[in-house]
């Protein structure tokens, strides 16, 4: 089994900045992708960004294009998600996940493990 755990969350006023951590334990296969994903209350869980295996693919939604950087630090088994110029419209739960592949993917049904999320609150 794969664990990820997400770490990084808090309350943050518009324009301000955050990074997410993800790691990734248990039996990590030797090439796996992560994604970002997030779920604000009474809609749908949403891509967000996504990298693969070598870090050298990413993937974003275009509502975070130029404000989210995803990148991964592979000697620690962990990805990040540096969000800048928060907007409240980024309030959500954020989700990392993992997939048996080496290219990332945008479509939540690609990803075999799931962590339980960090909440992220972007006031006005």
């Amino acid at each position: 089994q794969v664990q990820l755990v997400e770490s990084g969350g808090r309350s943050v006023q518009a324009g301000g900045s955050l990074r997410l951590s993800c790691a990734v334990s248990g039996r990590t296969f030797s090439f796996y992708a992560v994604g970002w994903f997030r779920q604000a209350p009474g809609k749908e869980r949403e891509f967000v960004a996504a990298i693969s295996w070598s870090g050298t693919m990413t993937n974003y939604a275009d509502s975070v294009k130029g404000r989210f950087t995803i990148s991964r630090d592979s000697a620690k088994n962990t990805v990040y998600l540096q969000m800048n110029s928060l907007k409240p419209e980024d309030t959500a739960v954020y989700i990392c996940a993992a997939r048996r592949a080496v290219t990332p993917a945008i479509n939540l049904h690609e990803y075999n493990y799931w962590g339980q999320g960090t909440q992220v609150t972007v006031s006005s």
